[in-house]
């Protein structure tokens, strides 16, 4: 290691910080964000060793967090001629990170909505049956079926964020202002 490589310095003490409290508040470790940060801001692979002196962490705790971001695709194993460690490198396309959690995080919760929703206007269908919850059942089944076409546009937009990268805002707009009238 060069000198003066194995110390952060204060742009990346400040920005592996920053994007840490991002990605916690995401729902993610706040070390996944630290550790892919110094990657993305070095110009040369990392070793876990490295990673560990850098970011004063365990050997467990790097490497824990490593798999985890191997798994989501935002850091890269790479080949360094004569070397014996494996080394790490960031993930630098944006928009192929964010689709991937997207995908398999984001579009997942709103399937499972639409399908817990598809079950609850089953029920209500059923209860609507009776003389005597009629009128509940109904009532329910309208605000249901409108939380439904919600998670319906949810995933539509989910779905054309990830395949295309680029999104028509119009149909949201429409849903929050409650139609096409002038306004």
């Amino acid at each position: 290691m060069a000198e003066g490589d194995g110390e952060l310095w204060q742009s990346e003490v400040l920005i592996s910080d920053s994007i840490g409290r991002l990605i916690e508040f995401w729902g993610f470790k706040r070390n996944m964000g630290r550790l892919w940060a110094i990657l993305y801001l070095s110009d040369r692979p990392h070793s876990a060793p490295d990673i560990q002196q850098k970011l004063q962490l365990s050997a467990g705790a790097v490497s824990m967090t490593l798999n985890e971001l191997l798994r989501w695709g935002v850091v890269k194993k790479v080949w360094i001629q004569g070397e014996r460690r494996d080394h790490y490198t960031a993930e630098g396309n944006f928009w192929k990170m964010i689709s991937r959690v997207f995908n398999e995080r984001e579009r997942v919760e709103v399937l499972d909505a639409i399908d817990i929703m598809e079950d609850a206007i089953d029920f209500l269908r059923a209860k609507a049956k009776e003389p005597e919850s009629r009128q509940r059942a109904h009532f329910q089944e309208q605000r249901v079926r409108e939380l439904l076409d919600l998670a319906r546009f949810g995933k539509q937009l989910l779905d054309t964020l990830i395949k295309d990268a680029k999104v028509d805002g119009s149909p949201l707009m429409n849903v929050l202002l409650g139609g096409d009238d002038e306004r």
